[in-house]
């Protein structure tokens, strides 16, 4: 029984099955059509040319749709090609321009006439079939009775058996009349290999094929290569990427049988693997196993880099294509979510590895780009962050320009878009006709601009000062009183005024280390520093998420001259090399309050564009991790050893402020002593600290 085309390709996906083929027997090609119509097939190649359009002189047939099938062609029982079956669609198009003509046509195919004649609409149809590098056309001839003509109706089919074909292939259809009545009629196919179909001992070029199946082991997958001993084989392993050419990962030559490993990190929706025998015009057997694997997908995200160029470019790199969009959007100073301008600027489909443009006439450092699935956002990058400098307490204003030169202005705000010149209790509405005379008279800068609106961005600190002079000329007499009292406080309030901000970033790797690090911020707290430590803000963690509560963290103690403290960990130092892709990883699972680990996304791109030094600085226990341990990346920051190197680190730390040496030393003595039970309580042998797994596919080759 023959199968349907969609029902085979659906069979041949992840998991294909063994179906059976029409055998078509002799070398000869066939036409034949639907009951009623009479039809028949040019004896050889005809020119592919479709030649231009022309008019119809009244109805005339078309093909309206093309339906293909696979079948085998058989010269012998074991010696069969592949060959595609064509069924064409045929439909009356058009109407008779004279109505005497029309009577003339219907009077000739009476049947109740003494002498009837055999009217009927002739069509020459071409079928032009396209597989690199071969290309071939067929004529054929179709004939329908008066009697089936009505407009606009669909008449019947005709078969054409059949243009062979490679497997594997990709083939081209086209068919269209002769004289070209309407634009041609085209279909696209991708062919299917060996596998799957019920070809293999009837197909001579599939009796060598090497056989692989795709299996798991454990967290990674095992790809076991089923041939006979002895037989020599390619393999390649390539990304097949949809936006650009195939882009090759590892390729070997080997000898069967053969096991190959694959880390289950460097598994990507779009990897592929390509087998086939080392021998002339072999055929090429390529799966894409992984397309719906989660691991995959995970993989995918955390590979994709999101760069932003100079010139108001940027870039999504990534080895595969990723199903998002990306949307510009305007962070404001006082933090809170990044607002998106969507409308006015259109949500675009991500093209990896492209350099694509900002729709914006002048670059701003609260503007930030996002890429996001259906499900969620996945990443963020703002100017600022590149050469714009920090975020600025500016206004977005929003131009909306009707058909005749009618506009409307309001502000982008988090509870919406504000008209300027309405009662709303928000800050835009009250300074409404100020923010509308400062764009008048050119003090915004212009972002954006087409015929449906524009962007504004206007400063807003004018405003601030102006609100808050009396305010403060007010409180400069109470200012002089409390400045008496302030000189009589003690050492701790003086202190507290100049503490300076640390952001603590850690790997919770177990109950022990998080009891560590919290005698550490404890002891910090004293010293006086102004500490932030995500096992403090469990709640905000919970309620923002671990990235959103990150960021928050690191803009506030950048901006307020603050270091970021990355304290490594065993853990630590693991995620940092799953996350540089290093060869001696060992990839582990993160907590659901781990911010060390949503934080990389934003502190690996600070120390690979040397952003890092004066920001950032390093530490890790003496007895709880080597000092080699640490990732080469993250030395161009100080990196301390604790309690060894505490006068130094806290001197890092304190920055300015830090007391003399002496004071220093008694200070660094205190945090020793507050350290040292929650040191003892996580203390671990020498060799904790795991060397990871080799990646790639030829660290796990056996034979």
């Amino acid at each position: 029984m023959p199968v349907p085309w969609f029902l085979l390709s659906l069979a041949l996906g992840r998991n294909p099955v063994v179906l059976s083929l029409e055998r078509v027997v002799g070398p000869q090609d066939t036409a034949r059509c639907s009951p009623g119509l009479s039809c028949h097939l040019w004896d050889g190649d005809v020119l592919c040319l479709p030649g231009s359009l022309v008019s119809a002189p009244g109805p005339v047939l078309v093909p309206t749709r093309l339906q293909t099938e696979l079948v085998l062609r058989c010269h012998e029982e074991t010696d069969c090609d592949l060959c595609v079956r064509v069924a064409v669609h045929l439909a009356v198009h058009g109407y008779w321009e004279d109505p005497e003509d029309e009577e003339k046509f219907r009077r000739a195919a009476d049947p109740e006439l003494e002498e009837p004649r055999n009217a009927s609409l002739q069509a020459h149809i071409v079928l032009s079939f396209q597989a690199y590098p071969t290309a071939h056309c067929v004529l054929l001839e179709v004939q329908v009775p008066a009697a089936l003509v009505q407009p606009g109706q669909s008449v019947g089919s005709i078969v054409f058996d059949c243009f062979e074909a490679a497997l594997g292939a990709e083939v081209q259809i086209w068919s269209y009349t002769q004289p070209r009545y309407q634009k041609e009629l085209n279909l696209t196919q991708q062919l299917p290999d060996c596998r799957g179909l019920e070809v293999q001992d009837n197909i001579q070029s599939c009796w060598a094929l090497p056989w692989l199946n795709v299996s798991a082991d454990g967290e990674d997958v095992r790809l076991v290569l089923d041939v006979s001993e002895e037989q020599r084989f390619g393999l390649s392993l390539y990304w097949n990427q949809d936006q650009g050419p195939i882009k090759p990962w590892w390729h070997s030559n080997l000898t069967g049988p053969q096991t190959i490993t694959l880390n289950h990190t460097d598994l990507v929706p779009c990897l592929c693997i390509q087998v086939w025998p080392l021998e002339p015009d072999s055929v090429r057997t390529s799966i894409c196993p992984f397309r719906e694997d989660p691991r995959a997908h995970r993989n995918l995200w955390r590979a994709a880099r999101l760069q932003l160029l100079p010139s108001r470019g940027w870039r999504l790199d990534a080895p595969c294509s990723l199903p998002a969009e990306a949307t510009l959007c305007w962070q404001a100073l006082d933090g809170g979510p990044c607002l998106p301008l969507v409308p006015p600027l259109p949500r675009e489909n991500v093209t990896v590895n492209k350099v694509l443009e900002f729709p914006l006439r002048k670059g701003h450092p609260n503007v930030c780009v996002q890429v996001s699935t259906w499900e969620k956002l996945q990443m963020q990058e703002c100017l600022w962050a590149d050469s714009l400098g920090p975020l600025k307490d500016d206004m977005l204003l929003v131009e909306t320009r009707g058909p005749q030169d009618n506009g409307s202005l309001c502000a982008l705000e988090p509870s919406g878009c504000t008209p300027l010149l309405s009662r709303a209790s928000t800050r835009a509405a009250r300074l409404g006709e100020q923010l509308l005379q400062d764009v008048q008279s050119g003090q915004c800068l212009q972002l954006w601009d087409s015929d449906l609106g524009a962007l504004w961005a206007c400063p807003m600190d004018k405003y601030i000062h102006q609100r808050w002079a009396l305010v403060w000329l007010a409180c400069l007499l109470l200012a002089a009183v409390l400045f008496l009292l302030l000189l009589l406080k003690m050492n701790p309030v003086k202190a507290a005024s100049r503490s300076r901000a640390a952001l603590l970033l850690y790997s919770a790797d177990d109950a022990s280390f998080e009891r560590l690090v919290g005698a550490l911020a404890s002891a910090l707290c004293q010293l006086p520093l102004r500490v932030a430590v995500d096992l403090w803000s469990r709640r905000d963690l919970s309620a923002q998420g671990a990235l959103a509560w990150f960021h928050a963290q690191r803009r506030q103690t950048l901006q307020e001259g603050g270091v970021v403290v990355l304290l490594f960990s065993p853990g630590a130092v693991a995620l940092c090399r799953e996350w540089l892709q290093d060869a001696t990883s060992a990839p582990r699972a993160h907590g659901p309050h781990d911010a060390f680990a949503a934080s990389l996304s934003c502190v690996l791109p600070d120390f690979l564009q040397g952003r890092a030094p004066g920001r950032y600085v390093g530490a890790y226990f003496d007895k709880l991790l080597p000092a080699d341990a640490v990732p080469a990346l993250f030395r161009s920051v100080p990196v301390f050893s604790l309690p060894s190197q505490l006068p130094d680190f806290l001197g890092i730390l304190q920055g300015p402020t830090a007391p003399r040496s002496r004071r220093l030393a008694e200070r660094a003595e205190q945090v020793s002593r507050a350290l040292q039970p929650a040191l003892d309580s996580c203390f671990r042998p020498p060799g904790a600290l795991g060397t990871g797994r080799g990646m790639g596919p030829e660290a796990g080759v056996r034979t």
